[in-house]
């Protein structure tokens, strides 16, 4: 099978290079896309190398399937033509998230709605994916009537400009700046840009997409903080139900989810850290507790590495259930 990777050379492509790599999928060929400007350049992929070609090279190299992390504009103007082409897009970026032709796909929630003429799928924003992994099994129990949400998301997010700009910080070497001041010892309450209703893009994501993919009854409260970590995304989530439950319950129903790890003893100082999130493709679970002032909620802290299943497993394992209903052919 002839697999495209759109940004192959960005820092969500490499990761997903891994994962592709990882859990064997089934690539014959691998078609490298990046700007003109990495042309020729030698990608390594399961012992061969394979050089860098133009998104027009890459299309008339007729791909079966295309995973595209390259942004909202290029996946705007090149996965229709894909698409066309007869070739299957999984896009990373939030060019079609909110399109209403297009789906908005978390596998363990709803891959099931995908059929076989969704040619471009799109893949949710890093911090919906991992809450609403979370959450999508207390929402089928107990129903969701409210979620409250604070992210501690990752320079990673941003780019390997933010990795740059943090490195620098700790080296007192001046360089280009990603964020509008120091990240390291610093937290910025700002990801993406500001609306017009004083949220911010990365805020709006949380709300949009968690009422396209799971329930649009759903009241989201979201703030979203950049810190200086590298390993991954976390969260702080308030969940109010409209069913009562209790703590073991829900903890219980966590541990028997797929693609969620429950670390949940504070006894013995077991809680999820984006230090052990990284590299992992699960999504972690802990500090499980009844809310003091609202006996039909509970809080959560949420962590999960935000270049594997944030982006780069999730798409994957969208192109994984594409292969097992037969819609791409090994």
């Amino acid at each position: 099978m002839k697999v495209a990777v759109f940004g192959a050379t960005g820092l969500v492509g490499s990761v997903m290079l891994e994962v592709l790599k990882e859990r064997n999928f089934p690539v014959t060929e691998l078609i490298p896309i990046a700007s003109p400007r990495s042309k020729g350049k030698l990608i390594e992929f399961s012992g061969k190398s394979y050089a860098v070609v133009t998104p027009q090279e890459g299309l008339d190299m007729k791909p079966a399937l295309a995973i595209f992390s390259a942004g909202g504009d290029t996946s705007l103007e090149w996965a229709p033509k894909f698409a066309e082409a007869g070739c299957y897009v999984v896009d990373n970026s939030s060019a079609w998230r909110m399109d209403e032709t297009k789906k908005l796909i978390i596998p363990e929630i709803n891959a099931s709605v995908l059929t076989k003429d969704d040619m471009i799928i799109a893949n949710p924003n890093c911090s919906t994916i991992q809450m609403l992994v979370a959450l999508a099994p207390i929402h089928e129990a107990y129903k969701i009537r409210r979620i409250v949400v604070s992210t501690y998301q990752a320079i990673t997010g941003t780019g390997v400009k933010a990795v740059t700009q943090m490195q620098n910080e700790r080296e007192g070497v001046k360089g280009d700046m990603a964020y509008p001041y120091e990240i390291d010892q610093n937290c910025i309450p700002h990801c993406d840009s500001f609306l017009d209703n004083g949220y911010t893009k990365e805020e709006m994501k949380l709300v949009n997409e968690t009422h396209k993919i799971l329930d649009k009854t759903i009241k989201v409260s979201p703030t979203a903080v950049r810190v200086p970590v590298v390993g991954g995304h976390s969260e702080s989530i308030n969940v109010e139900c409209e069913q009562p439950f209790t703590i073991a319950a829900v903890r219980w129903l966590l541990e028997h989810s797929k693609g969620i790890v429950v670390l949940d003893n504070p006894a013995k100082l077991e809680y999820p850290m984006p230090r052990m999130a990284h590299h992992k493709n699960e999504v972690f679970v802990g500090r499980l507790r009844m809310d003091v002032s609202n006996p039909q909620a509970l809080n959560m802290w949420v962590v999960a590495d935000n270049l594997r299943k944030g982006a780069a497993t999730n798409a994957v394992q969208i192109s994984e259930y594409l292969l097992e209903q037969g819609f791409i052919q090994a």
